[in-house]
């Protein structure tokens, strides 16, 4: 990180550690937020990866060579992971400058890498952190618009770089492709599916399309996983923009005893974030039911069940547990994603 010291937002974050106004640095050149809204059409479905200020942010032209690489399908996978691997190092900024052109590489059909690419295209637009599992925070998002509101929401990166400014752009990057996005619903591989459902799930949505192309999908998918990741998608996007008739749908979806059990427990849970009300009866009783250790195990599959996993607790379990019991403690155990599952 020796040479982001040099670069010259390095100031910016500095000057906003000793007490300076985020505001003052909104719009200029080291906003990511400006800078993924200045991508011309023609850049991203060019691929002109040089009229991009990659050097602008901290890690900048590694993730542009990743893009590159990734695009060329240069060097096998070298480009792959790449994008994740800054997110789960906290510097979100530079990786959203990628977002458009993963969402190209993954609408591209003959692309070798498309799912990798589309799993690392929702990264920068979600604060990330592994284990999260409650009503409150597993499908929340903070939508502040104002500049103060981001900063409180998200804090900082590792760098100092306002985290707040690099979700929100990233999201409007996926709010942008929503057209291409959208068709990537009906893959005919069950995982472009799915985390093109996670990916969608982050874009601003005031009209509700989004959530109609999730529920039209919903309506003719067969695979039961696919479905599940649909409904999480729904309730992920309700969250964010409310809709008190999608809350009474969710709940007749758990409760539908002729739904697959996985689609059954997904819109449990997704009711569950909608809502405040008392937890019912007859819910605990279907999730006591149907959350089976296989059964948890297999929707790990699912991003959101594999992000609210811990050490010791697959994600449909913690999710039961913080849901449903939420005054047992945690397990003893480090929240370390990368420790091995019992």
């Amino acid at each position: 990180m020796g040479e982001w010291r040099t670069d010259p937002t390095f100031a910016m974050c500095r000057a906003l550690a000793d007490g300076a106004e985020l505001s003052s640095f909104a719009g200029g050149p080291f906003d990511v937020r400006a800078a993924v809204a200045a991508i011309r059409p023609e850049t991203k479905d060019g691929f002109l990866l040089d009229q991009v200020p990659w050097e602008h942010f901290p890690q900048g032209e590694h993730v542009r060579e990743a893009v590159h690489l990734l695009h060329t399908e240069d060097s096998l996978r070298a480009g792959t992971g790449v994008v994740n691997g800054i997110c789960a190092n906290d510097m979100r900024a530079a990786a959203v400058l990628a977002v458009p052109f993963l969402i190209r590489i993954a609408a591209d059909t003959r692309h070798p890498y498309r799912a990798d690419a589309l799993a690392e295209a929702s990264c920068p637009a979600r604060a990330r952190y592994f284990g999260v599992a409650s009503r409150g925070e597993l499908l929340l998002h903070r939508a502040g618009t104002q500049a103060d509101d981001l900063y409180d929401d998200y804090g900082v990166e590792v760098t100092g770089y306002p985290a707040g400014w690099s979700v929100a752009a990233a999201r409007a990057a996926i709010t942008a492709d929503t057209a291409l996005l959208q068709p990537l619903l009906g893959d005919p591989d069950p995982s472009i599916c799915i985390d093109a459902a996670y990916t969608l799930a982050t874009a601003a949505d005031p009209d509700r399309a989004v959530r109609s192309s999730f529920r039209t999908r919903l309506a003719a998918e067969q695979d039961p996983s696919v479905s599940a990741a649909l409904i999480l998608a729904i309730a992920e996007a309700t969250r964010t923009h409310p809709h008190s008739p999608t809350n009474a749908w969710m709940r007749e979806w758990w409760r539908d005893h002729t739904q697959a059990p996985q689609v059954r427990l997904a819109a449990a849970i997704g009711w569950l974030c909608l809502t405040d009300e008392p937890v019912p009866d007859d819910l605990r009783a279907a999730v006591d039911d149907l959350a089976t250790i296989e059964r948890a195990h297999a929707m790990d599959d699912l991003p959101w069940m594999a992000i609210a996993r811990g050490s010791d607790e697959t994600g449909l379990q913690r999710c039961v547990r913080k849901m449903l019991h939420p005054d047992q403690p945690d397990p003893d155990d480090c929240d370390d994603p990368w420790a091995p599952r019992r």
